[in-house]
């Protein structure tokens, strides 16, 4: 089903949840809640093919390589022993090895032994390789950490390796390849990785500039701000902030630093989150991408603080920080001007135009509030600490809707 209509979908039943939804029920759906999941259809991975389509330690999938862990390791304590009898555990090294892992990919398998069983009674899940203490892989593999495993079928029939490949990306692994015709391998994040609560945000210290000319830092907005943006022909407008979708001032998350040239200007931001990058000319050939499909030699739309026209200014670094804080500044047009660069609102699916028409109920209910009551103080708050609960039941429906890998794989981390 073509992904247009999906979001139609997504946007149409949102309508309904913010419209018809009791105000008891405005926390907003979690895991568990409702109606059991809708089956949808599978698709098997083809062979050598990897989801999420980015190298296995980069910060979309599993995250970078932090160090092996030897028996005698103080890390040693982060490793886990799986004996769920659901699983089959090759273990010809007779040291249990293949049984120690994280406590994320723990889950994450014991998920997918459930999901086997279902998709073929009688069939178990199969253990080839956990983790390593022998130095049996290549340098900075994942499973020196306890952070990957390597799985086939209990039948070892190979004709169902692409679907267990497709059943692993659907138990929430951070990074699954249908390695090889004797197994596939899968891994996740570390526990304490930065990268596994990374949603689509700015820092707080990113600025924008307001409609009398001020400079702004995100972290200090407050509903009613006319902050400077893009409207739908591209030309810069100011534009009302109305909400943060995600508002956490204490979390530190790991940003992905978008560096240009002439004139040098930094911009930070996770890598779920879209950016607008151009090809030849500005605003023609204007298109939203995630921060993490951002190359050298990209285009971004820069403005000079003024209300003058966008220039396109070439990308010559991209590197990752730490920040304290994150937020995601949500504006009537959809679009925001961050450190003077142009870039959406929204993160997670990579389509600015109905991600935008999804938040339409939103744009609607803040021109109703500010009509009924013009004279409201504009330190009005539409939120507590964390992740919009509008925000949370858009991805929660849409992952009823759309498969997991037409999300960004860090934008639904909270999901998984």
């Amino acid at each position: 089903m073509d992904v247009r209509l999906h979001l139609k979908q997504i946007a149409f039943l949102s309508f309904i949840c913010i419209f018809l939804t009791p105000c008891g029920l405005a926390c907003g759906p979690g895991r568990g809640y409702g109606k059991r999941r809708h089956p949808k259809k599978l698709t098997p991975l083809a062979y050598k093919q990897f989801i999420p389509n980015v190298a296995e330690k980069t910060l979309g999938a599993s995250g970078k390589y932090e160090g092996k862990i030897t028996r005698n390791s103080e890390r040693f304590k982060e490793l886990i022993p799986n004996y769920n009898p659901d699983i089959i555990f090759k273990d010809e090294e007779n040291t249990n090895a293949d049984r120690l892992m994280t406590q994320r990919c723990k889950d994450k398998l014991n998920s997918l032994a459930i999901s086997v069983m279902n998709q073929w009674p009688g069939v178990k899940l199969r253990v080839t390789e956990g983790w390593d203490e022998d130095g049996h892989h290549f340098d900075e593999s994942l499973h020196y950490e306890g952070r990957a495993v390597d799985i086939t079928t209990s039948d070892r029939d190979k004709s169902k390796y692409g679907m267990l490949s497709r059943l692993a990306v659907e138990a929430g692994f951070d990074w699954v390849h249908y390695e090889s015709k004797a197994h596939i391998h899968c891994s996740v994040k570390a526990e304490n990785s930065v990268a596994a609560k990374s949603g689509g945000c700015f820092p707080g210290s990113g600025t924008v500039t307001l409609a009398d000319g001020r400079r702004k830092h995100i972290e200090d907005l407050q509903v009613g701000d006319r902050v400077m943006a893009a409207d739908d022909t591209g030309n810069i407008s100011f534009s009302d902030f109305i909400m943060f979708m995600d508002h956490d001032p204490n979390t530190r998350r790991q940003f992905l630093v978008i560096e240009t040239s002439n004139p040098s200007i930094k911009l930070a931001l996770t890598a779920a989150h879209l950016v607008f990058v151009v090809n030849g000319s500005p605003v023609p050939g204007m298109r939203a991408t995630f921060a993490s499909n951002v190359k050298l030699g990209d285009k971004v739309l820069v403005s000079d603080g003024t209300h003058a026209t966008f220039k396109s200014v070439t990308v010559k670094r991209i590197y990752t920080e730490e920040y304290q804080g994150s937020y995601a500044p949500v504006t009537a047009h959809g679009t925001i001007i961050v450190d003077q660069v142009l870039v959406s609102c929204y993160a997670v699916i990579e389509n600015h135009r109905w991600a935008h028409w999804a938040f339409a109920p939103v744009r609607l209910s803040h021109s109703l509030m500010t009509w009924l009551f013009p004279a409201r103080a504009s330190n009005v708050t539409l939120q507590e600490d964390g992740i919009h609960w509008y925000s949370n039941a858009l991805v929660y429906i849409g992952s009823w809707l759309l498969d997991r890998d037409s999300f960004h794989p860090l934008g639904i981390s909270h999901l998984s």
